[in-house]
């Protein structure tokens, strides 16, 4: 496993609150109106379940959700807090212990519909596309949430915000272990692939807005967003000191405001 998609517990706790603020309730809707029974949801690269937990209220029951990761404690987590069906009563899960970079058609054997949080952009174009002929071999509808678009936005405006996002988008399409990320063009990317096989693709924004309620978190991107435009840009290092000297002082006086920019995306046969 490479280090492009290792992730902490404590990492996908601090976002979870963000993530289901900004998940696309109309793509949630749209996707419960077509997933067949009986209902059983792959999540690939599941975590800590925040998907099932937020997705699952949307859904029919019963539910089973089958959920992929590579990350056996993440998901003894996952399986602790079930989600909730639209009747209110637990889904049964399924744990898989697998990498998912190249998930092929009988990993999903049996969805109904496939689903994803924060994965396509960690991915390579090999990767996306096994995962869409996967899904389209299965004929599943598939729902991928919170692909990041490469667009930042903070304010007050700083000359620096541009500088760091166009090096932070440089490191999430560098090549790492051999793989070439997809990065902000996963989106895209992903919508050719699927439009390729004739199916139909719905799109929609699902952006973190981070005020002062979300100062812990937005103080943890904050640093991982530059210390990963750092990493590319080296000759970034002194004036990323300034910069974040400067964020964090307006983060303490509850100036800040951050939007980072994803995309959800549904993909379903024609």
């Amino acid at each position: 496993m490479t280090d492009v998609i290792l992730v902490s517990a404590d990492w996908l706790t601090l976002r979870q609150d963000a993530d289901a603020r900004s998940r696309s309730r109309r793509l949630a809707r749209a996707a419960a109106r077509i997933v067949g029974e009986p209902v059983v949801v792959h999540d690939l690269g599941s975590g800590t379940g925040s998907m099932m937990r937020w997705l699952a209220p949307f859904l029919p029951g019963p539910q089973t959700w089958v959920l992929h990761d590579w990350n056996s404690d993440l998901l003894r987590q996952a399986a602790s807090a079930p989600g909730l069906d639209s009747d209110g009563r637990p889904v049964r899960i399924v744990s898989s212990v697998e990498h998912i970079e190249h998930v092929k058609p009988e990993h999903l054997a049996g969805a109904s519909l496939v689903t994803a949080s924060a994965l396509l952009d960690v991915l390579t174009r090999d990767e996306v596309e096994a995962m869409v002929a996967a899904c389209v071999t299965t004929g599943a509808p598939t729902l991928l949430s919170l692909s990041v678009t490469g667009r930042v936005r903070l304010s007050p405006d700083d000359p620096g915000d541009r500088v760091f996002e166009a090096a932070f988008n440089d490191h999430q399409r560098r090549t790492a272990d051999g793989r070439t990320l997809l990065g902000p063009d996963a989106v895209a990317f992903a919508i050719a692939a699927f439009r390729r096989a004739g199916w139909t693709t719905r799109v929609a924004g699902s952006s973190w807005r981070l005020g002062a309620r979300d100062r812990p978190l937005a103080e943890e991107w904050l640093g991982g967003w530059v210390d990963a435009a750092v990493a590319q840009r080296p000759s970034l290092r002194e004036w990323a000191d300034e910069y974040l000297e400067t964020r964090r002082r307006q983060m303490l006086e509850r100036e800040l405001r951050v939007a980072v920019h994803h995309a959800d995306l549904l993909a379903s046969p024609s």
